[in-house]
């Protein structure tokens, strides 16, 4: 590594996780998920969280390359079987509402090779297998983030005419660059950027539009919003009442659209990378609701699969707004990692809604979210619409037509 201060940094990007993103308090459990490349990062994450009390530190380590041989060679019975471990783990962390930091770095197509049948069942199953942590999370019941740490192999996907070295430290410096960590003073400089988002969120709510119609080359799209939506931003609380920041970095606000108003067609502006596999050339066309045809350049068997995994898979849950002179847009890099490129772009999610997106609703169950227009599912995920060329309009409940996204840029 030949980063100036790198160790510096990182020590302070740590901190700033465990304070600011999860909001780590005294006498909490962490549940941290890496990979076994990221032992530096993590290291530094268990000494922040026990200097601010946590009581423990709990480390689940991924690799890309075993869970490759497994999804190649392990019989369909233990792909489709949730492990009993598993499952006691996760009720464990969710009996002790443990505050959750999930660091990705996965090699985008490190999963290439792998039948799409076989892929789709193990993902099935953990999606099912998970559906209570799922649902604690996205109804923001206990407290969790997603972060980035940079790998050679992940760089070199995004640098290739860099040498390996060179393309770590420059995606290192694209992740301290986007999660404010060379601001003078970073704790500062994010709840600045909260307040920011929360006050564009709060001027979208005043509004309460019936509906939002997307224009772009390739997209004509319209979508209906439920009553008494919310639109969120960067923070959130958990069900005590603690502040934390689900993702960092974070340039976004969003609300759950009405899964049964949905029309129109919507071409992706950035590849999606999913399930270890990159998807290119993306375009949905709805209709009242439901994706009625798909297409993609590449990985739609992929794509096919993922629409298949349950009804609430082939609606949308999220409608996100953001500009494209975001940071991560004007950088120019597509980074094959939803983390960073959903913050460069306007964006939709197939699958499930967050509760929070509806007066009331993390009090609501999935029967009543739904008659609220809410869409519910074991997905949730997020594709790239946006551009310099998008507008976007939101239509008042008289009919009236305010401009909301001009040229891609906030129009009020």
């Amino acid at each position: 590594m030949t980063l100036p201060n790198f160790t510096k940094l990182l020590t302070t990007y740590a901190q700033m996780i465990v304070e600011i993103g999860a909001g780590i308090q005294r006498d909490d459990i962490v549940y941290v998920e890496a990979d076994i490349a990221q032992a530096e990062l993590v290291h530094l994450l268990t000494s922040a969280a026990y200097r601010l009390g946590a009581a423990e530190v709990i480390v689940n380590w991924n690799d890309d390359f075993l869970t490759h041989e497994f999804l190649l060679h392990a019989s369909e019975k233990h792909l489709g079987t949730f492990k009993e471990a598993k499952r006691q783990e996760t009720a464990y962390l969710l009996e002790h509402q443990a505050k959750r930091i999930n660091v990705v770095s996965s090699i985008p197509g490190a999963l290439d090779g792998v039948k799409h049948e076989r892929l789709a069942l193990f993902q099935s199953t953990n999606a099912t297998g998970l559906r209570p942590l799922r649902h604690a999370s996205q109804n923001n019941d206990i407290s969790w983030t997603v972060v980035a740490a940079a790998n050679p192999a992940w760089a070199q996907k995004i640098f290739p005419q860099m040498t390996k070295e060179a393309a770590n430290d420059e995606l290192w410096h694209q992740i301290f660059q986007a999660t404010r960590i060379y601001s003078e003073d970073p704790v500062r400089a994010w709840r600045q950027h909260v307040r920011r988002l929360d006050q564009r969120a709060q001027q979208l709510n005043d509004y309460q539009f019936d509906r939002l119609v997307y224009r772009a080359p390739g997209t004509a799209l319209t979508v209906g919003l439920p009553q008494q939506h919310i639109w969120e931003s960067a923070g959130a609380t958990n069900r005590q009442g603690q502040p934390f920041i689900p993702n960092m970095p974070t340039e976004e606000v969003f609300t759950a659209p009405d899964k049964n108003r949905i029309d129109g067609h919507v071409t992706a502006t950035k590849p999606l990378s999913y399930g270890g596999q990159i998807i290119t050339g993306i375009r949905f066309d709805f209709r009242r609701g439901k994706i009625s045809q798909i297409q993609a350049e590449s990985g739609q068997q992929t794509l096919e699969h993922l629409l298949e995994t349950d009804e609430g898979a082939r609606s949308l849950g999220e409608v996100s707004l953001v500009p494209y002179s975001s940071p991560i847009s004007q950088s120019n890099i597509i980074f094959y990692n939803t983390l960073f490129d959903e913050n460069a772009a306007n964006h939709l999610a197939l699958g499930a809604a967050y509760p929070s997106s509806v007066a009331g609703g993390t009090k609501m169950n999935p029967l009543a979210l739904q008659r609220h227009g809410l869409n519910v599912s074991t997905v949730h995920v997020d594709f790239m619409v946006g551009g310099s060329e998008m507008d976007v309009d939101g239509i008042t409940k008289s009919g009236a037509i305010i401009p909301v996204f001009r040229h891609g840029e906030w129009a009020f």
